[in-house]
């Protein structure tokens, strides 16, 4: 098969990922080998080519937001046939015996271990995945439209609940990405009034198309003081005018895997008065199924931009530098 490897770690333009002729892997007990339809590219795909996320898997295939259909079962695997269509996500395994697994909380068990990081991911013609994460995925959407819900969706909709966004709350997102334009339809469906932030005059159209309120610059105040605000661009200076904005005691809640460093914060401006700063650490299977049903029964318009699975380095330059409107997606077919 096809399947795309980060061989040399560093910024895009010196070419850290290669296309390469693999053999499609096989199942082990326990594991569903998945033809890949679509994969979705995130950040979080940036991050493991450029090198911000230390090596976990040498020569790793990324990709976590992978729509496909059974291939073939591993030993002792029930509850999955050939041909099912299932989804593939960034948490892939847990050791489900320490206190933060018992307690619900396994996105921070550290044992924990990640698709296209510590196991190659979807990047390619075909992906395994242990049964026991691969994700039931809701009708009325296309494959193209499936894929960004499995990550971008979901650390989305965890970050609005970590940013405790009251009830008909006033919510301010930085940075326009493919999980950020989700996670405002959700807050939007909620009753939520959404300012957004983006240094994109492209993110700045599709945020006022999709029913937010206003639309600035990036580090630009909003119009009215926030009772939460979610970061999703990974640059640790616009903690300090996201604080800034939040009215007493609202809560920011910093969305990325990585974060550039936060300039020094001044506690009377951005702290006092019981604002809270929290960081947001992928999610539970349990998250995933509760933001996979309402986006069952709310249909999200997700914005994607396609490519050919041949093109992903292309889309992952193109995401660096911020040329991708919405969610770029490889097809594999």
């Amino acid at each position: 098969m096809h399947a795309w490897r980060v061989t040399r770690p560093g910024p895009m333009p010196s070419k850290p990922v290669d296309l390469v002729r693999t053999p499609v892997p096989r199942p082990d007990a326990g594991e569903l080998l998945v033809r890949v339809l679509v994969c979705g590219v995130c950040r979080t795909d940036l991050h493991v080519a450029e090198g911000d996320l230390p090596v976990h898997r040498p020569g790793v295939t990324p990709g976590h937001e992978v729509v496909g259909e059974v291939a073939a079962l591993g030993a002792d695997v029930t509850g999955f046939g050939e041909g099912d269509r299932v989804g593939i996500a960034w948490l892939r395994g847990t050791c489900g015996r320490c206190k933060f697994c018992l307690r619900g909380r396994e996105n921070l068990c550290p044992d924990s271990v990640y698709t296209g990081w510590d196991a190659d991911g979807g990047y390619a013609e075909y992906a395994v995945v242990p049964a026991a994460y691969a994700l039931p995925l809701p009708g009325g959407y296309s494959d193209d439209e499936l894929a960004p819900l499995l990550c971008a969706g979901l650390i989305g909709y965890h970050a609005l609940a970590r940013a405790e966004l009251p009830e008909g709350g006033r919510l301010g997102i930085y940075g326009f990405d493919g999980s950020a334009h989700l996670t405002a339809q959700v807050a939007l469906a909620r009753g939520a009034t959404v300012h957004v932030m983006t240094r994109s005059a492209q993110a700045r159209e599709l945020a006022l198309a999709l029913g937010a309120a206003s639309a600035g610059d990036a580090a630009a105040p909003p119009p009215e003081p926030l009772d939460a605000a979610i970061l999703f661009a990974p640059a640790g200076e616009l903690v300090l005018p996201a604080l800034a904005a939040l009215d007493r005691g609202g809560t920011l809640a910093v969305a990325g895997i990585h974060l550039s460093d936060v300039p020094p914060l001044n506690y009377q401006r951005h702290l006092f008065q019981e604002r809270q700063l929290r960081s947001v650490t992928a999610n539970t299977r349990a998250d995933a199924r509760e933001f996979l049903a309402f986006a069952g029964r709310h249909h999200l318009a997700v914005s994607t931009a396609p490519y050919a699975l041949d093109a992903a380095d292309r889309a992952l330059a193109d995401l660096a530098a911020d040329r991708v409107n919405g969610a770029a997606v490889l097809r594999a077919t």
